[in-house]
């Protein structure tokens, strides 16, 4: 069955039954090739321009439960935990007959992945972590840098966003992704089309535009315990990405993980802060490739 609504996405679209929700998933490439599981907020978290970039995987994106075109009930009041996100992935592959796939998790979506590495091992041929850190939202560990100071108080001081209002919500989308670029290179066209391509997904309810945009109710799951100290008992070959501008979870976090997981490799994204611009769409898309090649996992 299609998810409804017009799309302008680059693969095709089904909604799944995965436990007690329905989950919208986005695929592209022939199920024949090695299966590419990208996490975030929602499917236009993960830019088609980049997808497109993934040749010779079969990638899949989909909404997460409370976002873009998956259940929602009320994201304001969410009736599970980061835990039920990685057995919602776990069901999503059961659903695509997919046994095992290379996982990447995007921000909050890199949590998931942790823990889907962490819990599911057999399942995760490879783990890529980009732009996330290795403990869960709320007081962060003493070695890890917080969110800078400037950035927060820029976000309290934004002019609120009328939620019911098309271009607030996209004005207000593209200052935030503005505070957290942190870059010359910041480009508000890009930053308006991505903010335009999610909120286009997002669902009825009116929270489902400030998950999918904003992550709140993602960022503000329990977590149950704490994973970091289980870091050490990944097996699958990581790969941890950020941006050495990252003003919200500052690098100091990419380099706690790549330290942190057996044989992990860090690669720092210059001129890039807490986004996957265009920019770094060709190096970012190459590393993947590599990393995820049939003859490096032995698939």
């Amino acid at each position: 069955m299609s998810c409804a609504a017009p799309r302008r996405l680059v693969g095709v679209e089904t909604l799944l039954p995965v436990g007690d929700v329905e989950l919208c998933v986005d695929t592209l490439g022939s199920p024949a090739d090695p299966a590419l599981l990208l996490i975030g907020t929602t499917v236009a978290a993960w830019d088609d321009a980049l997808v497109e970039r993934l040749t010779g995987r079969f990638v899949v994106r989909y909404d997460p439960r409370d976002a873009g075109r998956s259940t929602t009930v009320d994201p304001d009041a969410p009736g599970y935990t980061l835990r039920d996100l990685v057995t919602d992935a776990v069901g999503l592959l059961d659903a695509l007959g997919i046994a095992r796939a290379h996982v990447a998790g995007l921000a909050t979506g890199g949590f998931v992945a942790q823990l889907l590495a962490l819990d599911h091992p057999s399942r995760v041929a490879s783990l890529v972590l980009v732009g996330t850190r290795p403990v869960a939202p709320g007081p962060t560990d003493a070695d890890l840098p917080e969110h800078a100071p400037a950035v927060m108080a820029r976000f309290r001081d934004a002019a609120p966003i009328d939620w019911t209002d098309r271009t607030s919500v996209l004005d207000g989308a593209v200052a935030r992704a503005r505070v957290l670029s942190a870059s010359p290179g910041f480009d508000a066209d890009e930053a308006r089309a991505r903010a335009a391509a999610v909120l286009g997904r997002s669902g009825p309810h009116p929270a489902s535009a400030r998950n999918g945009l904003l992550g709140t109710v993602f960022a503000a799951l329990g977590c149950g315990s704490r994973w970091r100290e289980r870091l050490g008992a990944i097996t699958a070959p990581t790969l941890v990405v950020h941006g050495a501008a990252d003003p919200f979870f500052p690098v100091g976090n990419a380099r706690a993980l790549a330290a942190e997981i057996p044989g992990a490799t860090l690669l720092v994204l210059d001129d890039v802060g807490a986004e996957l611009p265009r920019r770094a769409h060709a190096e970012v898309a190459a590393a993947l490739l590599a990393h995820t090649a049939p003859s490096r996992q032995g698939l």
